[in-house]
């Protein structure tokens, strides 16, 4: 049984087979997903396929890229969907120094209210962070978002900073980047993250693992990350697809 994260199957480039691919991700022993709403239309259709989809859950949050939409209405837009019994995430936030739509101040403006949202909710949050690790390590401390922990999604920085965020009550997730040929440092992480602390995601369409890599990225992609970081830790895959269940459940409260 595989648990896969961060899946955003509430995209357009889902639409035309998107039934087709949860079928194939149940097929690979994908049993249980997150699907990722960030913005006005991903956050309904989350949810609807949350509640159509036995063990699908939905998160919801405000990408950083669209900062500068955020408001006070959706704030509070947030605050009511986190009641939903599917709703089992804030996410994802974060910070992306990547792209320029919205300006740093902005975003970390409203990765804060998110953070002390949650807080509020008593949910655990779905943290983005690209280029951006310092800033993020600087406001989940400020912001006490150790009290709701969460996931750093998609991992992909230095293997130095795990036991911080493990430290401030945090997930390593690592998804297809683990399976590049040329990636050092998932491979590091993946070899280094303790076993109660790692999760796997395909955070698909994007990111598909070798030898899929180019490739629109799905559901049952993941079992390919689950046997890359059973190769790396030098363990069984059934090992691998077992804790990552377990330390899912856990965090969403699943079992509870």
């Amino acid at each position: 049984m595989l648990f896969d994260t961060h899946v955003h199957l509430n995209v357009k480039q889902f639409d035309e087979d998107r039934e087709e691919v949860i079928k194939r991700a149940k097929e690979a022993g994908v049993t249980h997903m997150v699907i990722v709403g960030f913005d006005h239309e991903t956050i309904p259709r989350a949810i609807k396929l949350a509640e159509e989809n036995e063990n699908f859950y939905a998160a919801v949050g405000w990408h950083p890229v669209d900062a500068i939409d955020f408001t006070e209405k959706e704030l509070a837009w947030l605050e009511e969907l986190a009641s939903h019994p599917k709703v089992v995430a804030l996410g994802e936030m974060g910070l992306d120094y990547h792209w320029d739509k919205s300006p740093k101040a902005i975003q970390k403006e409203v990765f804060r209210k998110q953070i002390q949202l949650a807080r509020k909710v008593n949910l655990p949050i779905i943290i983005h962070n690209r280029e951006a690790t310092e800033d993020i390590m600087t406001i989940l401390q400020e912001e006490n978002a150790a009290d709701v922990g969460g996931i750093m999604h998609c991992y992909n920085d230095s293997a130095e900073y795990v036991p911080a965020f493990i430290g401030m009550n945090f997930y390593i997730s690592l998804g297809g980047p683990v399976s590049f040929k040329n990636a050092t440092l998932p491979k590091e992480v993946a070899k280094m993250v303790p076993a109660d602390r790692l999760l796997i995601e395909t955070d698909c369409p994007f990111l598909a693992p070798h030898p899929k890599r180019g490739k629109r990225n799905e559901p049952a992609y993941v079992a390919l990350i689950a046997e890359k970081i059973a190769e790396l830790r030098e363990v069984p895959v059934e090992e691998i697809a077992s804790i990552t269940k377990e330390n899912a459940d856990r965090l969403f409260r699943l079992n509870d």
